[in-house]
């Protein structure tokens, strides 16, 4: 893991007219896996949606490489930082290979014409998601699982420092999220990406996580080690559970 941050922000305000979530401050660093968790409606998306440059920001700063956001060109921005956002792909004629190639156009410009290093990286993102026996089929007609794994293959050969993931395993049965956690814990432990994901599963986040950031009522409501975030008190309190209730459902996790 590397000692240089690679995103951060500070004081950094989130929302539409007016702001969701205030005071929000982080580091993240390469190799790292930062989750954010909390009630639905918390702003978590918002979150993400803000850090990638699709929402305005309303307040704060927030830096790639020391550099703030708005300086970045789109494209250089592309190369540097790549998205795999809830919203659905839904493609015409488009197999698994065309959907991936199209992360590449922050390299191929207007022409998109693909040079010999965009097709190895293609192919590379294809295999690291074990996807190379469908690379030839029709996206959609292929399995949600499936269709996870090509768009994390179509964020991966952008080849980003960053990797801004929003409720990737929503969709997926537990065996699809189970190889796609898998998938992208070996991702950060090889090419080293600063990963920001917001999740629902608390068990996959805590397995997963490096850092964790909960979001509540309009704030950070803490964050932590996962051995600091993932505690029956602290999980209670975010999601205003009764503690009864919680050991009923999960009685492994301690104080």
């Amino acid at each position: 893991m590397s000692d240089d941050i690679i995103l951060k922000a500070e004081d950094l305000a989130v929302g539409y007219e007016n702001p969701l979530i205030r005071h929000i401050c982080f580091s993240l660093r390469a190799g790292e896996i930062m989750t954010l968790i909390g009630p639905n409606g918390a702003g978590k998306s918002t979150l993400l949606r803000t850090v990638c440059g699709i929402l305005k920001k309303r307040h704060g700063v927030i830096l790639i490489d020391g550099r703030e956001d708005t300086s970045f060109p789109p494209a250089e921005k592309a190369r540097r930082m790549a998205v795999l956002l809830t919203d659905r792909l839904h493609p015409d004629m488009m197999t698994c290979r065309d959907v991936v190639e199209s992360g590449r156009y922050p390299y191929t410009g207007h022409l998109g014409i693909h040079s010999a290093d965009d097709r190895r990286a293609v192919e590379e993102a294809i295999r690291t998601v074990r996807m190379s026996d469908y690379a030839d089929r029709n996206f959609n007609e292929i399995s949600d699982g499936q269709r996870q794994r090509v768009m994390l293959a179509r964020a991966i050969c952008q080849e980003p420092e960053i990797l801004i993931l929003d409720e990737p395993t929503s969709y997926l049965d537990i065996s699809h999220k189970i190889a796609f956690l898998e998938i992208l814990r070996r991702l950060t432990a090889e090419k080293h990406p600063a990963v920001l994901v917001s999740m629902h599963e608390l068990d996959f986040a805590e397995k997963i996580s490096d850092y964790t950031i909960c979001v509540k009522d309009g704030e950070v409501f803490r964050s932590g080690t996962p051995d600091e975030i993932f505690r029956r008190d602290v999980i209670c309190e975010l999601f205003g559970i009764r503690p009864g209730l919680y050991d009923e459902y999960f009685p492994r996790t301690g104080d």
